[in-house]
């Protein structure tokens, strides 16, 4: 029994001896312990693999004054509030979350549209184009074109038009320069008389010189 215990010892031994080297050849292909936290803290914080691309671990990105992975991410967006961890956001209320809630009464009496750009969103208020107004329809709020001609847009007739108007004028006139009102067309100024030409609201007469005669045409000098 004493020789069988020797033996046993023995094997034991050779077996500690053989994984101890085993474990030795394995080891210099890999970083001595602590080695990677101390290179972190060499080139800042919430670095994860140097040299390789910006090096931010998930979550951080780089700040453009350090060139350091000390700027965090916020997938969702904080609203008024800032971002202040991974997906933590600070709010104006003191709560923190992974958003903030946006205060109510933004949007006005139409809703909100979501506009959203870097991975956050934010309400935006509905608006329409110049010329339309939001009405409510079968198929929801909508923009719909104004009827400018109901106000009394124009002095004489009014044509309403997709986002717009236009004004007419009658016989003997024409728009003024504010496009609504309307003035008397100087018909003069196209010479439609032989000889002379007088302007007047609306119409205009023609006239000869001496020893001549009107034409029955009105315009003609004989």
């Amino acid at each position: 029994p004493p020789v069988m215990l020797v033996e046993l010892l023995f094997q034991a031994a050779c077996v500690s001896l053989l994984l101890s080297s085993g474990q030795a050849r394995g080891y210099p292909g890999k970083k001595k312990p602590g080695s990677f936290a101390v290179e972190r803290r060499r080139v800042g914080p919430h670095v994860c693999f140097p040299g390789s691309g910006s090096g931010c671990c998930p979550g951080w990105m780089l700040s453009p004054g350090s060139g350091k992975c000390t700027l965090p991410l916020c997938s969702f967006g904080c609203g008024s509030g800032s971002c202040i961890a991974p997906n933590l956001c600070a709010c104006p209320d003191g709560e923190q979350g992974i958003t903030c809630p946006d205060p109510p009464g933004t949007c006005g009496e139409y809703g909100c549209d979501l506009s959203c750009n870097h991975g956050g969103c934010q309400e935006v208020a509905r608006v329409c184009p110049v010329g339309f107004s939001m009405a409510e329809t079968p198929n929801g709020v909508r923009c719909t074109d104004i009827d400018e001609c109901r106000s009394g847009a124009c002095e004489g007739p009014c044509v309403n038009t997709e986002g717009g108007f236009v004004c007419q004028c009658g016989s003997g006139r024409e728009l003024s320069t504010d496009r609504r009102s309307c003035r008397d067309m100087d018909e003069c100024q196209a010479t439609p008389c032989q000889h002379r030409c007088e302007n007047s609201v609306g119409s205009y007469r023609c006239s000869c010189r001496p020893g001549y005669q009107l034409h029955g045409n009105r315009h003609s000098c004989q």
